[in-house]
């Protein structure tokens, strides 16, 4: 990503959350981060897998994975987080007159 106002603009935030929902690591592929994704998604198998052999017996199907749907819920805050910061950012960057370390403010501020 490049600095400057006239940088293209990052993925639209609600994008990379529609599409972290729709598919896990999606919205990370999005914005450039799959390694950060596949993460998720390891940890996601991981601690799936660990409460599925520590559930009881009689637990429903969202009981006896919940380790893994607690990873998918915290990589879908991640992304739309990362993409929102991104974008702020960036509109922050982009607009004229914004403050931003390249100002005419006091260097004693």
């Amino acid at each position: 990503m490049t600095d400057g106002p006239a940088s293209s603009p990052p993925a639209n935030p609600y994008l990379v959350l529609g599409a972290a929902i729709v598919l896990p690591a999606s919205g990370h592929v999005m914005l450039g981060v799959p390694v950060r994704g596949l993460q998720f998604l390891f940890f996601m198998v991981i601690l799936g897998w660990v409460t599925t052999k520590l559930a009881p017996a009689d637990a429903g199907f969202i009981g006896r994975h919940a380790g893994g749907f607690l990873i998918y819920a915290l990589s879908i805050l991640d992304a739309y987080r990362i993409a929102r910061i991104r974008h702020a950012i960036w509109v922050h960057k982009a607009r004229p007159g914004g403050d931003s370390a390249e100002g005419n403010a006091p260097s004693n501020i």
